[in-house]
């Protein structure tokens, strides 16, 4: 049942050209389309190794900076999972968990890592680094998803200590290592921080998001444009690969 949600959130993303954004098609490119992608589990380091390949260089492209949180752009190459929430150290919550690889130059969501290393925890929003999030359908962006939130007044849910503080999304800036090297990308995960899970499915997925923090008929975190998909239909249909 959920991978036909799926499917029929991503056709609508794909078809409903009326609601396409100017921003995000500006970034439409060789960049973001995908070819190839991989799961890798090597046991010598008990480690899983996140992989994909793009037609032109991946990570090269990056969003211009809007000169504010509100309407900030973020690119991201996606890998939606049937992994739980509960693996990634999350509550128990309905949704998609994904590994997701962005790029944004008006915020930093990262604040227990460096990534530029220049001892400076505050700037670095810029540089390729990596979420787990929780994605919802959501009709009322164009690329027919968002980032699952929670009520900031209530009880706030279980989520790991290294979540981005102030952002009431199912978010985690977990710190794993990620490289951009020609036309491949990749995520380090190490098996102990998703519950040593190695039976699940992915895809993959290239978009643009944005950031809303003035309109409150629209989500905080939601895809607008979605530039390719692995499969052709979001059906998760590749699995771990083993390697000796």
């Amino acid at each position: 049942m959920r991978k036909s949600l799926l499917t029929l959130a991503l056709l609508g993303a794909l078809t409903t050209s009326s609601f396409a954004q100017s921003s995000g098609a500006a970034y439409k490119n060789a960049d973001y389309t995908p070819k190839k992608a991989a799961i890798r589990y090597l046991p010598e380091l008990e480690t899983l190794v996140f992989e994909f390949q793009v037609a032109g260089s991946a990570g090269k492209t990056q969003p211009k900076p809007a000169g504010k949180t509100d309407g900030a752009p973020v690119l991201g190459y996606v890998f939606p999972t049937t992994l739980k929430s509960t693996d990634i150290g999350m509550g128990a919550t309905e949704g998609i968990v994904a590994m997701a690889l962005t790029s944004h130059p008006d915020f930093e969501d990262t604040p227990l890592w460096d990534e530029n290393g220049d001892g400076n925890y505050t700037n670095d929003g810029l540089v390729w680094h990596a979420h787990w999030v929780v994605l919802i359908k959501d009709s009322r962006v164009a690329g027919g998803f968002s980032v699952k939130e929670f009520d900031h007044m209530g009880a706030a849910p279980k989520l790991p200590p290294t979540s981005a503080p102030g952002m009431h999304m199912y978010m985690d800036s977990p710190g794993f290592t990620v490289t951009m090297q020609g036309n491949t990308g990749r995520v380090v995960v190490p098996l102990d921080r998703i519950n040593r899970r190695r039976d699940f499915k992915f895809d993959l997925v290239t978009c643009y998001m944005e950031v809303n923090a003035s309109d409150n008929k629209r989500p905080m975190l939601g895809v607008y444009q979605v530039y390719g998909v692995l499969s052709g239909n979001l059906s998760l249909p590749y699995t771990v690969a083993a390697t000796n």
